[in-house]
């Protein structure tokens, strides 16, 4: 099988990413990392870490995969410790994150009938109504004013990102 090496602009942006690792995150991979980490030696084995990841539902590709081990084990003892571990981790999680940013644009674009890239909030109003019929027209506006964060009249594509992921 042919090495996949990582360049040293892909090093950095790996260094960056995990810096960028939020406290739910950290918690997330460090219970994921315990769990594996038999004796309690604060290490483990290379070969885990594919099972971790795909216990966590993160799209993994064995190339990069591989890379990413080969370059975090330093001492070559087939093991990591959990920083490393964090550094192969974060590069899937950003995948994962990238996936599902892919997705809620190609649900934008279907309410972006007119390709303008916003959602008149009278859409909005239309597709919230059909999800939860129970909705009253005080709640509904309501909402609206809430995702419609800066008063447009229309919802843009990061308005639209932060109703559905709630970030």
């Amino acid at each position: 099988m042919a090495k996949h090496k990582l360049n040293k602009d892909d090093e950095d942006a790996v260094t960056r990413k995990t810096e960028a690792l939020d406290e739910e995150q950290v918690t997330m991979l460090r219970r994921a990392f315990s769990m594996f980490d038999s004796g309690k030696a604060g290490r483990i084995e290379k070969e885990k870490v594919r099972t971790i990841l795909n216990t966590l539902g993160l799209m993994i590709d064995d190339l990069e995969l591989e890379a990413l081990l080969e370059q975090e084990d330093k001492e070559e003892n087939g093991r990591l410790n959990f920083d490393s571990f964090c550094r192969v981790a974060i590069h899937f999680l950003d995948e994962d994150d990238e996936s599902l940013q892919r997705e809620l644009k190609d649900a934008f674009r279907l309410y972006d009938k007119e390709g303008n890239g916003y959602i008149p909030t009278s859409s909005l109003r239309e597709i919230l109504a059909a999800l939860d019929d129970q909705l009253s027209a005080d709640q509904l506006d309501e909402m609206i004013s809430e995702i419609d964060t800066d008063g447009s009249g229309t919802v843009d594509f990061e308005e639209f990102m932060e109703m559905m992921t709630g970030d």
